[in-house]
């Protein structure tokens, strides 16, 4: 998709001549001929850059740049102007003004000037996204495991990173299916553009749909201003779909058209949008009976799994289980300052005869607890729990002495974790990394 320039200037020659010279090297160019129609573009539509005169009748360019300030901060704004002075450039540049230029100008400084200004606004937009989306690079070394499995996955990622096939990760909750696809995207040809995920049980349908598509202003209450859906802000790089299962069956067909067609169109609007992304998606249900119970399309399906990638439970592969544990361990010790070096075999033990039906997940959540709790250099039984808990710790040791099943290990510790948080379940399956189905059934059957 071509940058779109907002050009603003009272000197209707410059505003043609300038808009020729932009449309000719492939811009999208809007005019406006005052501060205050520039106002009202701005607000209506989103502009890779702004040009504008520094002095206009009416407000002058240090008010505009004021307001796109406030408005849209993240647009570069390059100011033009017939009245050059060393005080109009520092006030500019003070104001925020990502460069300035003087009338009359080469076309070829002009053009060199926006090109900069572009760039550079994309890489810092793109900094800031990353700043948001990892605390660290996503790379395979990142994902631990030394079993077959996951060295299996290794392997596929190197393989699909290189590619543009659509990936489906499948596996159960807390297996790392977005860590799997941060490394495939950062991997890729288009690690230096946008990694985009949304959460597709998170929304409601009509969020949703606005959430990957956008919308213009006034499609809906509450609607004040355009806003760029997940599918335009990923533009040449990759959109992750997590528990795409989830997704209303009015908004499959509508990202089935996408995939199909590469456009769309934002809620209440008319304009046709192109999109140039990849698409990796994750579920932990099974999509083939979803397909079967008519919940989920198979045209779709089709589509998002060009190429598969299962994430195999944790409770299947515990040759990873302490090399994961030692990594969560330096991880979370080093970010709360503590020198802890050490599992004791006990807690080890316990550790590899736990189910872990929250995966990685509940794995990370247990051992960043104990190192909080922990005030010497190993972590210890009586750290898994809150050190006012005195009764559940007894229990946790006699589980211990008593070797306990796994399945009795597992309905115990869920239940002591919803007494530490008071019977809040929303809160103990937030700590354990796992659904509500899953703790009601595990704290109300002896044999989960």
């Amino acid at each position: 998709m071509p940058d779109k320039i907002l050009l603003v200037d009272d000197d209707k020659i410059f505003r043609a001549v300038t808009k020729s010279l932009l449309v000719d090297a492939h811009f999208e160019v809007d005019l406006a001929d005052c501060a205050e129609a520039a106002e009202k573009r701005i607000q209506e539509k989103r502009y890779d850059l702004i040009l504008t005169d520094l002095k206009m009748g009416g407000k002058d360019g240090i008010e505009l740049l004021t307001f796109i300030k406030k408005w849209s901060p993240e647009t570069p704004v390059v100011m033009v102007t017939g009245f050059a002075s060393v005080d109009s450039a520092v006030a500019a540049m003070k104001a925020g003004a990502e460069d300035y230029l003087t009338k009359p100008c080469s076309s070829e400084a002009l053009l060199v000037k926006i090109q900069r200004a572009i760039e550079k606004s994309r890489t810092s937009n793109e900094l800031s996204r990353l700043r948001e989306e990892v605390s660290e690079r996503y790379t395979f070394e990142n994902i631990i495991g030394k079993s077959p499995a996951m060295q299996s996955v290794f392997r596929l990622i190197r393989q699909v990173a290189e590619t543009d096939a659509a990936v489906l990760i499948e596996g159960e909750t807390g297996t790392g299916k977005e860590l799997v696809a941060k490394a495939i995207h950062y991997n890729s040809l288009r690690k230096d553009r946008p990694f985009i995920s949304v959460n597709c049980a998170a929304l409601s349908e009509n969020l949703l749909e606005s959430e990957l598509f956008g919308h213009e202003k006034g499609a809906f209450t509450g609607a004040i201003k355009q806003k760029l859906g997940r599918f335009e802000l990923a533009n040449s790089g990759t959109l992750f779909l997590d528990e795409v299962g989830e997704m209303p069956q009015t908004t499959q067909v509508k990202l089935l058209r996408v995939l199909q067609e590469r456009n769309f169109e934002r809620v209440g609007g008319t304009e046709v949008v192109e999109t140039d992304i990849r698409v990796i998606s994750a579920t932990n249900r099974n999509l083939k009976e979803a397909i079967k119970n008519g919940v989920f399309r198979e045209d779709l399906y089709y589509r998002l799994n060009v190429m598969p990638i299962f994430l195999t439970p944790l409770r299947e592969r515990k040759e990873d289980l302490a090399l994961l544990a030692t990594s969560f361990l330096e991880k979370h010790a080093a970010r709360n300052g503590k020198e802890i070096s050490d599992i004791s075999g006990s807690v080890m033990e316990m550790l590899l005869r736990f189910s872990w039906p929250g995966n990685v997940r509940e794995l990370e959540n247990t051992i960043e607890r104990a190192v909080i709790l922990c005030n010497s250099d190993k972590i210890q039984v009586n750290h898994l729990l809150y050190l006012n808990q005195e009764k559940e710790t007894e229990l946790l040791g006699r589980a211990l002495q008593e070797r306990m099943t796994e399945a009795q290990l597992t309905r115990l510790y869920a239940r002591m974790t919803l007494n530490e948080q008071d019977g809040n379940k929303k809160e103990a399956c937030k700590v354990l990394g796992i659904n509500f189905r899953t703790l009601q059934s595990r704290i109300s059957d002896p044999g989960k």
